[in-house]
């Protein structure tokens, strides 16, 4: 997991931006993105409610952990699958805190 603001690293192997919304004030140029997997995201309304509130996190991980079983998600999940099976995946998220982010409980889903 990563910020799409951080510059690229020889490590990262695939860059796959996992966010609904284009990280603000970035240029897709500089990004460095291979894909932006938009359907993998959480929903606008789950969004919205979690607000990045620290303290609503864990029921935030149930409610996108149950999102991630729909149809849309969960081909856009088998898709990210596939790509961490076939080598280094590096998923980006323009959230500042990364422990309380849809990227950790994605992450999870992936291992």
């Amino acid at each position: 997991m990563k910020r799409a603001y951080d510059p690229p690293d020889a490590d990262d192997g695939r860059r796959v931006l996992v966010d609904r919304l284009w990280p603000r004030g970035l240029r897709k140029e500089a990004a460095a993105v291979d894909e932006w997997l938009r359907a993998v995201a959480p929903s606008a309304p789950l969004r919205k409610w979690y607000g990045h509130d620290p303290d609503r996190f864990a029921e935030f991980a149930q409610r996108y952990r149950a999102e991630l079983g729909d149809a849309e998600h969960a081909e856009a999940l088998r898709e990210l699958r596939e790509q961490a099976e076939a080598g280094t995946l590096t998923l980006l998220t323009a959230t500042r805190d990364l422990e309380h982010a849809h990227t950790a409980v994605l992450a999870q889903a992936l291992s």
